[in-house]
Parts: structure tokens; C-alpha cells; sequence
């Protein structure tokens, strides 16, 4: 009995949702696997490229036929065999059309198929027209000897073959891509000549590795001229598992002062790399190039025109930089996943493609000899009937005339099979008068001597081989052609250092007290007189070069840096630095440096610790910038100050209750990070309280001077002023003069 909770629905399944999805997306996946993305072994298409190839020869688009227009094969295609969309359908037809999208394009158009510049810029399907490509004879031209399996389409009203009878490996051939359900696939393009070379290869040795073949097929050919950089190790082992990548390599030749560029990399547009450089140029990334120009046209499809600055530019380090920084050298993924003949998708060594193509091509070549064989014995077969009613003529013509059933007659009066009567019959009375008996038995002759060979080919191995071999040698005599893209051996392009292209000037950075950074060019500029925002002053500033990078000290004493030249000029206000890094809450940027990475500078704090460290430790790329000084709780970050030489330098360090410490720097460590050592005693209950701090240190030269600065008042100390004050590092140092112990700065000469 039915319970009433759970009504039932005559013609429906009712199955749980979570198995209704599973089921559609792994039938969605399947098809999107097995019938849209990834191409046959057998015949190299996919669907669609299949289905276009054969509806056009359908239409009588041979290679020796006039064209039709486009929308005239797009629309047998969807309405007969792929009821997709047009517009996906007309731009696959496009791309076996193109001769820098195919290697050997098997369709040839007329009219705007799209540029190296632009390949979607092609005209709408309704103003081109289209026909096959001589090539695409290889795949069709044992359609029709009984080498494929036909199958219906989609509504079942035609018959469309399973594949095509290929003659090459049009896989490796043209190469293809796609992305399926959880796999994909990047075929590259090969030499047809090198590829037939592989296959004879492994027909006449069928023991030979992968780096046998590699030595027929060195690597794959694009339809560009650009160079292929990749290691023959790489290559190999590419070949070997299946997936890898290639590097190609833009090429360029000197003409006179300028650079031309003459092959781009597989799929990479002229003007995106005009783009590419100009951004360079605009960034003045690019100090070595003056201009540059597209001067492509239909004789020089690729021919960009670079500019020099002079003839003192190093050519092949500026391309180097060039094909680093831009698609003039591109790598391309290698994934040789294939549905194989057992119907499966497999990635797949060369070797095993290959092989497994071998073994499709004999199957396909013993189909098609059958075939014939099966015609020829059928032919003798009807032959030999007609030669019994030629010996026979009056009295075949008497028995069609006057009997009601003929053909049983003949049959039986003659020993004629029912397809020999049926031929006997069909044949027009004149044609069997007119037949000469010589000629049906030199018919019959020929035909023995084919059935024979057939036969004898079909039941020898050697044979079979042998015929394989001259077929794809025939071929490759017909189709072959040399390799376009060069093998070289180099290694990948590397950028010049960003420091190396940019001119190495003078400048001099300015920070305000509100964070404004700016870069004045030149040393000679006087920073107080620069013009600040609306109760903006002057916080500190550095002497540097353009080509080196600009560093800040925050009050928590953490470090940040940034490429002197990329600062705003000094003819502005500048820009916040906030713009640029991320400081912690509360904190404020205390300094500014600048110089060689071995400079070395003295970092210390209030609480009187301190230590010497390389420029080189306040570089970063961290927009939030990098620990490198850790001061006590409370105490305030100095600013640092630049040390001439660690051995006979001195530092002097001075408090705010007047005392003054002279000691040799080499008693302070040099560290990459730190709190660092103590350089001036001050009694642990003044410096809690704040009493008592250090508010000022320098490094004075062996042999030098200091100057402090207390308010309106200054004092001058020589060196032999200086030796008054000399203690050991963490001594408590001597007082200064009355009236001279409130320092708010010492410089030193």
C-alpha cells in the first residue's frame, strides 16, 4: 500500500538531489572531457575542428575549389553536426585558417582573418569566405574507403565520422589547447619533416626511447621565428613525462644605430609589446632607449623599431632587460594529455603518441586495403558473370524477353549469383554488345594482380610497414617544409638592476616635520630655504644619489626605504609618506639617510644605549617597514649619524645635565639589529624620572673638531679640546662649562 505521505509521480524518477547532482556534473564533466576540450590521438581534431572540416568537404571546399562564404559552412556545421553557438564555431574555423595560429593551417581564407597584432580582429563570418587548404587532404582523403566508424548526429538524421582518417599525427602537427572538467591540454605545434623522421624511426626500430626520437624531433616548431631557448635536457624530459614548458625568445638584428625586431614568440601581439616598452619608457625605467616604432606591415608582418640613446648602449644587455621585463621572451606550458584509442584521457609521453599513432595508422591502413580488397573481389565477382553473359548473348537476350522472372532463370540456366544477375540485368543491352571479351578478361587481369598484392600486404607485416613508411615519406615530400623556429642555446633573460638603469645624479632628500618627502637634484640645495605646507617645517634631510635608495628612521626605530629616484620633485610640496609606508600608531618619522650600503652609521637612543650598523640593514621591501633598532620603553630614537672611519672615529655623546663622554667607536659593536650597548652612564633614578637623558651624539674624525649648539651660544671643542672628555664607553664622562651644559646639537668637522 502507497503511504499517503509520500505521493508517487507515474513517469518520473525520484532519486535524493545530492545523486541527481552528482550524476549531471559528472555527465557534464564527461562530455566537456571526452566531447569538446581535448583532442583525439587519432586525428589530432576535437569535435568542432572535426566537424568543420568535414561539413566544408561536404560542401566541395577542396583546395582546388572556389570559396564560399563562411556563414555558409558555419551554418551546416551548427544546424547538421554541433548545435552550438555560431559565433564559438566561426572563431574555431578562424584559427585553423590562421598562419601564426597553426603551423599548417588547414583552411585557407580570403578576406580579414585577424592579425599577428589582434587574432579576434577577424570580420563577421557573413563577409569572408573560406575552403580547404591542400594539407587537409591528409585528413580526408580515405574518408570514404571504409577507414572510419560512422555514427549519427544529434538528431539522427545524418551520419558524421568518428574521426578522420589521418595520414600524419596532425596532433603533434599543429599542436592544441584546451580546458576541460579538472584536466587540461597545451599541444605544441612540431616540423612535419621531423615528425615523419620520428615515426620511421620507430618503425624500423620499434626498441627506440625517447631520446632516440628527440633526435628527429628536436624540439617544437612554432609558426613564428622566434628563437627557443629551452635546454635539450629540458626538452628531453619533457618529452619523456608529458608536461614541461618551452621559452622562446624574441629575434632582433642591428640596423645601423637601431634595434629591429623581426620575430615575436608564439601568440604575443606587436602592439602589446609597444605598450610593454613605452610603460618602461614613461616610468623612465628606460634611460638607454630613446624612441621607439611599429613599423609592421603585410611584407614585414613583425618589425619594431627601437632608438638608442647613443651608440655607446650595450645592444644585447638592453635586449636582455627588454625580453626580462616584457613578453619578447614568453614560456609556454606543455601538457600532453590526449584521449587516447581506447577513449580515455592520458597524459602521454612522445613515445607513447607516437606509437600509439602508429598503431591507429596500421589499423587505418588495413581498413582501407580490406576495403579495396573487398571492391576488387567484388568487381572480378560481377566480371566473371558478365563474361558468362557475353559468351552467352543470344541466348541471356532470349531469356530477359521471354521469361516473366529473368533473373531466376539466368540464375539457374547459367550457375549466376543474385548479384551477378542483378548486374547482368542492369546493364544496358547496347554497353553488353558493344563489350569485347579481351576487354573484360584485361580487366579481370589487372584486377587479379591488385587483389593479389592486396592480399599478400594485408597478410605480411613487412609489407604493411614497408607501405606505411612510403606513405608518410610521400607526404612528407608533398607537405614538408623547413623548421621556422630556431634552436639556441642560452639561458633565460635577466633584468638589469633597477639602480643600473636609472642615472646616477646627485639629489637631496627632504623630509618635513608633518612627513612630506621630496627629492631636490643636486647637493647644493639649502633645505630651510625650500618653501613648506601652511605650520610645516623641516624635519631632516640626506645628501644621496638618484640611483641608490632613500632611507627613514620612525620614533619606534623602525627602518623603511624607497628608490631615491621615484621621490616627488622638490618643486612641489611633495607627498605624505604615510603614501608609502605603514606606520605603527603613534609613531613619527625621526630621520633621513641616504648612501652606499657599506656606509656605516651610529643608531642610538635617549636612555644613552647605541650601536653601528651598515646602511644596507635599513633596506627593505616592506611597505610596513623592518625592526632594526630597539629602544628602551620611554626612550626617544636619535637620529643616526654617518661614521667616516670605525677605527679611528670617535664618538661623542652628551646629556641634558651637561656631561660629556669622548670615546673610540671601535668599543661600540657593529650590529644588523639591536638594542646595543650603553655609551654614557646616567644614574638609573635621573633617567627614570627623565631628569637626566642623552639629547645628542656625534662621530668626530681623528684629528677633527665638534661644535655644540646650547640656544644662542656655541661652543667649539678641538681635538686637543676633545682629550678632556676621553673616558671609557658607559663612564659617566665630564661636565661641560657653565652656561654651555644645555646642548641642543653637536656638529662635527
Amino acid at each position: 500500500m502507497t503511504d499517503p505521505a509520500r505521493p508517487t509521480f507515474h513517469g518520473f524518477e525520484q532519486i535524493p538531489l545530492h545523486e541527481y547532482a552528482e550524476r549531471a556534473y559528472l555527465d557534464y564533466s564527461m562530455y566537456v572531457v571526452l566531447d569538446r576540450a581535448l583532442p583525439f590521438l587519432g586525428d589530432g581534431l576535437k569535435p568542432v575542428q572535426r566537424r568543420i572540416i568535414y561539413a566544408m568537404s561536404e560542401l566541395g571546399l577542396s583546395a582546388g575549389a572556389k570559396p564560399k562564404k563562411s556563414a555558409r559552412t558555419v551554418g551546416d556545421v551548427i544546424g547538421k553536426f554541433h548545435p552550438h553557438g555560431d559565433s564559438a564555431c566561426y572563431e574555431a574555423l578562424v584559427l585553423m585558417a590562421q598562419p601564426f595560429s597553426y603551423r599548417y593551417p588547414l583552411i585557407e581564407g580570403q578576406g580579414n582573418f585577424g592579425s599577428p597584432d589582434d587574432p579576434k580582429s577577424f570580420a563577421a563570418m557573413r563577409y569572408t569566405e573560406s575552403k580547404l587548404t591542400p594539407i587537409a587532404e591528409v585528413l580526408l582523403g580515405e574518408l570514404g574507403q571504409g577507414t572510419v566508424e560512422w555514427t549519427p548526429n544529434f538528431d539522427g538524421t545524418l551520419e558524421e565520422p568518428t574521426w578522420m582518417p589521418a595520414r600524419l599525427p596532425h596532433l603533434l602537427l599543429n599542436g592544441t589547447t584546451g580546458i576541460a572538467v579538472g584536466m587540461a591540454t597545451d599541444v605544441p605545434p612540431h616540423n612535419l619533416n621531423e615528425v615523419v623522421s620520428a615515426c620511421v624511426r620507430l618503425l624500423d626500430d620499434p626498441d627506440a626511447t625517447t631520446r632516440d626520437l628527440c633526435e628527429h624531433i628536436r624540439g617544437p616548431d612554432y609558426p613564428t621565428a622566434a628563437e627557443i631557448i629551452t635546454p635539450a635536457a629540458d626538452l628531453l624530459n619533457m618529452y619523456e613525462t608529458g608536461h614541461g614548458s618551452v621559452r622562446a625568445r624574441a629575434t632582433y638584428s642591428k640596423e645601423g644605430q637601431n634595434i629591429v625586431v623581426t620575430a615575436l614568440p608564439y601568440q604575443v601581439s606587436p602592439s602589446k609589446i609597444m605598450e610593454q616598452i613605452a610603460a618602461q619608457l614613461r616610468a623612465k625605467k628606460l634611460p638607454w632607449l630613446e624612441d621607439l616604432r611599429d613599423e609592421s606591415d603585410h611584407q614585414n608582418p613583425v618589425r619594431l623599431v627601437l632608438v638608442p640613446r647613443s651608440n655607446r648602449v650595450d645592444i644585447d644587455a638592453l635586449m636582455g632587460h627588454l625580453m626580462a621585463t616584457t613578453d619578447l621572451e614568453k614560456s609556454f606550458r606543455v601538457n600532453l594529455n590526449i584521449i587516447g584509442l581506447d577513449g580515455r584521457p592520458q597524459m602521454r609521453g612522445l613515445r607513447s603518441i607516437l606509437a600509439e599513432w602508429l598503431a591507429f595508422r596500421t589499423s587505418t591502413l588495413k581498413r582501407r586495403l580490406k576495403h579495396r580488397l573487398d571492391k576488387v573481389e567484388r568487381r572480378l565477382h560481377l566480371l566473371e558473370g558478365l563474361l558468362i553473359a557475353f559468351l552467352n548473348l543470344d541466348e541471356v537476350i532470349r531469356i530477359i524477353r521471354s521469361e516473366d522472372e529473368p533473373k531466376a532463370v539466368l540464375m539457374a540456366r547459367f550457375g549466376l549469383s543474385d548479384d551477378q544477375a542483378d548486374y547482368i540485368l542492369d546493364t544496358k543491352l547496347k554497353q553488353l554488345a558493344r563489350l569485347e571479351e579481351m576487354k573484360i578478361r584485361g580487366e579481370q587481369d589487372e584486377l587479379a594482380k591488385e587483389r593479389d598484392k592486396l592480399a599478400a600486404t594485408l597478410d605480411s607485416a613487412v609489407k604493411l610497414k614497408k607501405l606505411l613508411k612510403d606513405e608518410l615519406l610521400a607526404d612528407a615530400r608533398k607537405f614538408g617544409d623547413a623548421r621556422r623556429s630556431p634552436l639556441v642555446a642560452a639561458s633565460a633573460a635577466q633584468a638589469i638592476d633597477e639602480t643600473e638603469l636609472v642615472p646616477s645624479e646627485p639629489v637631496t632628500v627632504v623630509l618635513s616635520q608633518k612627513g612630506w618627502v621630496r627629492a631636490a637634484k643636486g647637493h647644493d640645495v639649502d633645505p630651510t630655504s625650500l618653501s613648506y605646507r601652511e605650520g610645516d617645517a623641516l624635519q631632516s634631510f640626506a645628501r644621496g644619489r638618484s640611483n641608490l635608495q632613500a632611507a627613514f628612521l620612525d620614533s619606534t626605530g623602525r627602518a623603511y626605504s624607497t628608490p631615491a629616484h621615484t621621490l616627488p620633485s622638490a618643486r612641489g610640496n611633495g607627498e605624505p609618506i604615510t603614501g608609502r609606508f605603514t606606520l605603527p600608531a603613534g609613531a613619527q618619522m625621526v630621520a633621513t639617510l641616504a648612501g652606499e650600503n657599506a656606509q656605516r652609521f651610529l643608531l642610538a637612543s635617549s636612555f644613552g644605549y647605541g650601536f653601528v650598523t651598515r646602511f644596507e640593514n635599513f633596506l627593505g621591501r616592506n611597505k610596513a617597514g623592518k625592526a632594526l633598532f630597539h629602544p628602551d620603553a620611554g626612550a626617544a630614537v636619535l637620529a643616526p649619524v654617518p661614521v667616516n672611519d670605525p677605527a679611528t672615529d670617535w664618538v661623542v655623546s652628551v646629556t641634558s645635565a651637561g656631561h660629556l663622554l669622548a670615546f673610540p667607536l671601535k668599543d661600540l659593536p657593529e650590529l644588523d639589529k639591536g638594542k646595543g650597548n650603553k655609551l654614557i652612564q646616567i644614574p638609573p633614578a635621573k633617567l627614570k624620572s627623565g631628569e637626566e637623558t642623552v639629547v645628542a651624539v656625534a662621530v668626530v674624525r681623528s684629528g677633527g673638531e665638534a661644535t655644540l649648539y646650547c640656544g644662542a651660544r656655541k661652543l667649539s671643542l678641538s681635538w686637543r679640546d676633545l682629550q678632556a672628555y676621553e673616558g671609557t664607553r658607559a663612564s659617566r664622562g665630564h661636565l661641560l662649562p657653565r652656561g654651555l651644559q644645555r646642548v641642543d646639537r653637536i656638529e662635527s668637522a
